[in-house]
């Protein structure tokens, strides 16, 4: 090549590797393609230009229609060597230059030759050339050659005939489905790729069939299948076969022994992918389960980190959702914490957290505390992750575990390190409220010596909201103050906002704040100058303005009642005059919503990023939305939102999904609707709502959607009056009406004229469970004991014949619409008893806690204790009545 790979120092010491593409260019390699015109060959040589060519393909060198023309040209030229290297790197050469269809006809005879050589090399790849590089038209002259390669006795030659089929069939499809009994033939060959590439592209072919697909899999589970990548590929598409029909079937699933027969299969991949397939079926039973853990914890013990790997991997997300059927493996998993592959030892120890129980606690944060040092960042924060779940699912143990997350916040660590241990600490002072003053000192601990702006500023706002409702919140002020004094401007600003919020909260320290609030008067930075200005006139209370206390904690602790979104655009608008800046003038009216797009599935914001005050994170964003509707303000404080409901199927002509807020005495309907036609402009769109079969809701305001463009997410609004307090309960049919105008796809301009039309979509419905909202407990027995034992009613129910106690305990969980509590809601495998805790807020703000006691009695028979105390007795009758309703 033209460097040399390694050179030597002069006094032989270290080695240094040098790229033998160092500073090529492409104006030089051009010059030395012109080898290829040389009437004696230089095979080495060209292979050389050619490596350097592919080389500045691949790191996005473009070349000008003239250059890769004088290169195709040139490069045909070395058809006439003999050289098979040479010819192999000719191959690539043209594959990657992806010659015009004018130029392909220039080599169209040469590879032609090529694909009939008898050299099989030659044609393995003449094949693979051609099938890259020709059109429909050339395709079907050679489709009889390449039927033949299809079942030839070469397997290199096959492999690459099949190869070719499957990337045809994107853009070929009607030709390569008529090689179905080729490619059947190619399934029964005994070299194992050629199989495996038959079984992918057949697969393909069938695949929009259903039926089809099912019968390909009930022929090959009966044992045809020898090449053990065919063999993962078929536990693949059986596993799909099983997903397709256990929504319509019920009872045994269909060809789960032969994926259990595949855990005793002697290829490791054919093991683990069999076991995989199994964990991931949907509704998994704790006895299906276990020969697949059973094979998954022997190669947790594996030699091979690979194996290692890929089992703990898998048990890790079996933990998740069955976290009882992968204790068995702790002990094994318990060894991988000191493995040398931090990987493995990071997914055990998480996977340790999520299996582990309360006693065990405390021996795994010993050996996290050993660990933690000798790992990277990114797996330090699964590692923290996983240990505000497990502090979440044990509420005692908060002392050790957020003693164990300062401890690591005082360590070295990066920016999102750093925030993960912050928002864990958090998000265990928001769900725990015993932990809230341990939790504030930490947090006031580490902005001592945080080097990070923004998670001081994060903090100091959430010390702000929080701090003065502690017992005793003066500790908190030095810390708050030292941060004026030594720190940066954005966090000198911050620390003042902070310092006023304890002003306007605790009346016996409002003195104290006067005096720190006048010492920044006198700051370098205008900001704090002017921050502790206005908080000074505003805390001080100039009885001429009439401000009250509640005027002052609404503005130092209230959400700004206009978009951020229109805000900036209202400001950006605004001519600098003598006319003062009006916020009124800005307009409340959203144009479009975040939570109406279809995002993929991400991360639910939490820690600092989340809602401070608010049990459930999207409440906040659909309270701003709905309060600034003027219709709707009448309606008083938004109790609940729903997830988005789906009304329509997968890529419909108009996807809609619904939200209902819930209030006090009314619900609100918001039809997230999204127009996926782009010849198409709706207007005036509204939602017709027969609330027939509600007889308890009458229909109040009605709000249209004026114009929905194409891919342009958009809200109509549909508000029902319902009994004050009241869980009204009935279902919905909704009809989409709207005026449809054709788009010019070349203008996109609509037609003036419109024609009305109307879409038929899903009925939804009000249930108990939307009255409910979600809030955990920390300790249940002691919130169970705090409220009044008269409040208390208990009853007994049959519950019917269910598939499991699981089963039965989810059923009840999702008609209440309650949140479990000390993960209660695991039941044991193979138990016939099980008790469940639950506790949530009843419309009005009434606390509402519940135990439930199942058992099973005869055949699969479940009866079931229902005790509930409440704030209300009422309310005690009312959760009775939705059980024997539901």
């Amino acid at each position: 090549m033209a460097q040399p790979l390694v050179k030597k120092d002069d006094d032989g010491d270290d080695e240094m590797d040098y790229s033998p593409f160092l500073g090529i260019e492409k104006g030089a390699v051009l010059q030395e393609a012109r080898a290829f015109h040389d009437p004696q060959l230089d095979a080495r040589r060209c292979s050389q230009v050619i490596t350097k060519l592919l080389y500045l393909l691949n790191q996005g060198e473009t070349f000008t229609k003239v250059e890769a023309t004088e290169v195709f040209f040139a490069v045909t030229k070395l058809f006439q060597s003999k050289d098979t290297g040479l010819r192999r790197m000719v191959y690539l050469i043209i594959k990657e230059l992806s010659p015009s269809n004018d130029e392909v006809i220039i080599v169209t005879s040469s590879l032609m030759k090529d694909m009939n050589s008898k050299t099989d090399m030659y044609r393995a790849n003449a094949i693979r050339v051609l099938c890259r590089i020709t059109d429909g038209t050339l395709l079907t002259q050679i489709e009889r050659y390449l039927k033949q390669a299809i079942v030839d006795k070469n397997p290199v030659v096959a492999s690459a005939a099949l190869v070719s089929g499957i990337h045809l069939l994107q853009t070929n499809p009607e030709i390569v489905k008529r090689w179905s009994n080729e490619v059947q033939e190619a399934v029964q060959s005994r070299a194992a790729l050629v199989q495996f590439h038959a079984l992918a592209l057949l697969h393909q072919i069938r695949q929009n069939d259903r039926l089809a697909v099912s019968k390909l899999v009930t022929s090959l589970t009966k044992g045809s299948v020898r090449s053990p990548l065919a063999q993962c590929l078929l536990i693949r598409y059986t596993s799909q076969v099983i997903r397709e029909t256990n929504n319509s079937q019920s009872g045994e699933r269909p060809f789960f022994d032969f994926l259990e027969s595949c855990l005793r299969h002697k290829a490791e991949m054919v093991i683990f992918e069999a076991a995989r397939a199994i964990t991931e079926l949907t509704g998994v039973t704790n006895r299906e389960l276990t020969p697949a853990i059973t094979v998954l914890q022997l190669f947790l013990s594996s030699s091979k980190p690979v194996l290692r790997f890929a089992a703990v991997r898998t048990l890790n997300k079996v933990a998740m959702t069955h976290p009882l059927a992968v204790t068995n493996c702790n002990i094994d998993m318990e060894s991988l914490i000191s493995d040398q592959n931090r990987s493995i030892a990071t997914l055990a120890i998480t996977t340790l957290l999520k299996t582990g129980n309360e006693s065990s606690v405390d021996r795994l944060m010993k050996q996290i505390t050993n660990f933690m040092s000798d790992i990277a960042d990114e797996f330090k924060i699964v590692v923290v992750e996983a240990i505000r779940s497990l502090c979440l699912k044990f509420p005692l143990k908060y002392r050790s575990l957020m003693n164990f997350l300062s401890n690591i916040l005082r360590e070295e660590g990066g920016f999102e390190y750093k925030k993960a241990i912050v928002d864990s600490i958090v998000i265990l002072i928001r769900d725990i409220p015993d932990a809230k003053e341990n939790g504030l000192i930490h947090l006031c601990e580490f902005i001592e010596d945080c080097e990070f702006t923004y998670l001081s500023t994060q903090i100091l706002h959430f010390l702000g909201n929080e701090g003065p409702k502690t017992s005793d919140p003066s500790k908190y002020i030095r810390y708050i103050y030292n941060r004026v004094i030594l720190e940066n401007a954005t966090v000198r600003a911050a620390a003042v906002s902070t310092l006023a919020k304890f002003g306007a909260l605790v009346g016996s320290l409002k003195p104290r704040i006067f005096v720190l609030l006048r010492r920044c008067l006198f700051d370098i930075d205008d900001e704090v100058r002017d921050r502790a200005t206005l908080y000074l006139n505003t805390l001080q209370g100039d009885d001429s303005i009439g401000e009250t206390d509640n005027d002052v904690k609404e503005f130092l602790f209230g959400s700004l009642d206009v978009p951020l979104s229109n805000l900036e655009t209202s400001l950006q608008n605004y001519e600098p005059s003598e006319e003062p800046f009006d916020i009124s003038s800005v307009p409340k009216e959203v144009k479009s919503q975040p939570l109406t797009e279809k995002k993929a599935p991400g991360k639910v914001p939490t820690g600092l990023g989340a809602p401070i005050s608010n049990p459930t994170p999207t409440v906040d964003a659909y309270e701003k939305l709905i309060s600034s509707i003027p219709e709707f303000s009448s309606f008083g404080k938004l109790f609940k939102s729903s997830a988005p409901v789906e009304l329509t199927e997968a890529e419909t002509e108009y996807a809609v999904s619904v939200v209902k807020h819930i209030f006090d005495g009314h619900v609100v309907f918001q039809y997230n609707c999204t127009n996926t036609i782009p010849e198409q402009l709706l207007e005036n769109v509204t939602v017709f709502v027969d609330a027939s079969e509600a007889e308890e809701f009458s229909e109040v305001v009605l709000k249209p959607l004026r114009s929905l463009p194409y891919d342009s997410p958009g809200q109509t609004f549909v508000a029902f009056e319902k009994p004050e307090g009241v869980p009204a309960v009935g279902k919905f049919s909704n009809l989409l009406k709207f005026i449809v105008k054709e788009v010019d796809p070349a203008t996109g301009e609509a037609e003036d004229e419109g024609v009305e039309d109307e879409y038929q979509l899903e009925d939804l419905e009000i249930v108990a469970a939307d009255y409910i909202l979600k809030v955990g407990v920390s300790n249940f027995r002691n919130a169970w004991e705090s409220m009044d034992p008269d409040s208390e009613r208990v009853d007994e129910y049959g519950l019917g014949a269910r598939e499991s106690l699981a089963e039965a305990v989810s059923a009840v969980i999702n008609l209440l619409g309650m949140q479990p509590c000390e993960g209660t809601d695991v039941v044991p495998s193979n138990s016939r008893s099980h008790s469940c805790l639950l506790s949530g807020i009843f419309i009005g703000n009434v606390k509402v806690l519940v135990r439930l006691s199942f058992g099973i009695d005869g055949p699969k028979q479940v009866a079931m204790k229902l005790t509930v105390r409440s704030d209300d007795p009422a309310i005690s009758d009312a959760i009775h009545e939705i059980v024997a309703n539901g």
